[in-house]
């Protein structure tokens, strides 16, 4: 039986492991994710790195190394993450070559602390671009609205760039045109626009989370069945339409004469990426969202047990498409419901930031109690 996993290539969406380990990277486990589930990209961020540098001990060695040479906590983590980045990006190269460019990258996050600072965050960009020094690298910035002006002058600048944190239609479409932007000025001064990369990366599980405890909220507080049915009728919808209705936005953005004069010169698309798909609810289907957003040109970066789940059952099918006219409807029934799209996709980019910078520091503060701990052992 063919893995499902690979049959999404069949319909143009190529699968992102969301994760990075050196305890896989060591064990061969990741090379035969490669080689096995036709995965062709990988995306991290400071909370994947917390857990996998708290976790175990792959980073003992290293860390004893650099605390013993008397790095500091910012110059260890970095020391820690950029080996991790290099190692996966050369792994990922031949995907890179064979598909012209198209996947084969692996995604390193600025500094969360930076989400609300343009200068510092396009700085950091420049700085971690020309440290890592790999082409099938992707620089990972917030779509913040400080976020947005650093993604169009790095992509100005030639820095691939996934743009990460994108809850909203409206942050959507100004991540697509700060790409379209900084391809038509990097064209217009006459430099190539055809090694350009970007994805924009739009969460999906974490919008059903807050919206269903809305609803829960809601149907709480009414006493009429019929509402109540109503209510709970929406729950786990919000997501996938929200999706859905992006992907509309993407399929009329880069088909229109303005992207098709860059695509004359070498621009490739800005694919959606969907980010957050693993199922956080128990009572959905363990694949719900891997399943209901398949089609051309998309992104898809599965943790581990969403990869696990999807190679055993998941179902493939040209989704990413079905039922638009209910997904506008989803959306419209929860607006007259009290359920604000505009004010949950902004808690939820806010929450995202704070979460993200919870795990950043969470990480450093887990660097300085080695520090401590290997001082007390040379003193001992």
């Amino acid at each position: 039986m063919t893995n499902p996993l690979k049959q999404l290539q069949t319909q143009g969406q190529s699968v992102w492991y969301d994760n990075i380990d050196r305890a896989q990277l060591a064990s061969g486990q990741f090379k035969k994710m490669l080689d096995e589930d036709g995965i062709v990209g990988v995306t991290a961020n400071p909370t994947i790195f917390e857990k996998s540098i708290s976790a175990g001990h792959a980073y003992d060695e290293q860390l004893t190394e650099l605390i013993s040479a008397g790095k500091s906590t910012n110059d260890i983590y970095e020391a820690l993450v950029i080996q991790d980045i290099r190692t996966v990006a050369d792994l990922l190269r031949p995907i890179y070559d064979r598909t012209a460019g198209k996947d084969g990258y692996v995604s390193l996050e600025v500094s969360p602390d930076l989400a609300h600072n343009t200068e510092g965050t396009l700085n950091e960009a420049r700085r971690f671009w020309k440290t890592v020094d790999r082409p099938n690298l992707m620089i990972k910035i917030p779509a913040t609205p400080e976020g947005i002006p650093a993604i169009y002058e790095a992509l100005r600048e030639g820095i691939n760039i996934n743009i990460t944190l994108i809850f909203s239609i409206e942050s959507y479409r100004a991540v697509t045109d700060a790409y379209l932007r900084a391809l038509e000025d990097r064209n217009g001064a006459g430099q190539d626009i055809s090694g350009i990369a970007s994805v924009a990366s739009f969460f999906v599980s974490r919008v059903d989370t807050l919206v269903d405890k809305l609803l829960d909220d809601k149907i709480k507080a009414s006493s009429d069945p019929a509402e109540q049915q109503k209510l709970k009728a929406l729950q786990g919808k919000a997501a996938i339409a929200n999706a859905r209705l992006v992907y509309q936005d993407f399929k009329r953005i880069f088909n229109t004469p303005r992207f098709e004069s860059l695509k004359h010169v070498g621009a490739h698309v800005q694919r959606p990426l969907w980010a957050s798909t693993s199922t956080k609810n128990p009572a959905y289907r363990d694949v719900l969202y891997a399943e209901e957003l398949i089609g051309p040109d998309t992104v898809d970066t599965m943790p581990l047990e969403t990869i696990q789940n999807f190679r055993d059952h998941g179902q493939v099918r040209y989704s990413i498409e079905d039922d638009i006219p209910g997904a506008n409807q989803t959306l419209a029934d929860l607006e007259t419901r009290g359920i604000h799209y505009t004010q949950v996709t902004q808690q939820l980019q806010d929450e995202g930031v704070k979460k993200f910078a919870d795990s950043f520091h969470q990480l450093f503060a887990g660097i300085e109690n080695k520090k401590q701990a290997l001082k007390e052992q040379t003193v001992r």
